[in-house]
C-alpha cells in the first residue's frame, strides 16, 4: 500500500538526522495517513480511503466530501474522485 495521501497526494519526504557532531544520515519524513470512510449525501454511499490529517481537516472545513468535490478542479483530483465528482451533479439534479 502507497504512503500518499488519496486527496492532496501528499508522499513520503526524505533528508538527514543530524547528530551534534554533524554527521548526517538518510532518514524518511513519512506523512500522517489515516484510513477514513467518508459519506457522501448526494450519492447516499461510503468512501473509504487513505487520507492525511490536514486533508481530512480541510473536508471538515469545506463542510464534507460532496462541498470539497464541487470546490476542487477536476484535474487535481486522483481518477477515483473524479468519478464520484462527475456523479454528482447527476444526483444533485434528481434532488432538485
Amino acid at each position: 500500500m502507497a504512503r500518499r495521501c488519496s486527496i492532496t497526494g501528499k508522499g513520503v519526504l526524505t533528508g538527514n538526522n543530524v547528530s551534534h557532531a554533524k554527521n548526517r544520515s538518510r532518514r524518511r519524513f513519512l506523512p500522517n495517513l489515516q484510513s477514513m470512510t467518508l459519506y457522501s449525501e448526494a450519492l447516499e454511499k461510503r468512501v473509504r480511503m487513505r487520507v492525511s490529517t490536514s486533508a481530512a481537516r480541510t473536508i471538515e472545513h469545506m463542510g464534507g466530501l460532496d462541498a470539497y468535490l464541487r470546490n476542487a478542479a477536476a484535474s487535481e483530483l486522483p481518477a477515483e474522485l473524479r468519478r464520484l465528482k462527475k456523479q454528482l451533479p447527476e444526483v444533485t439534479s434528481e434532488m432538485n
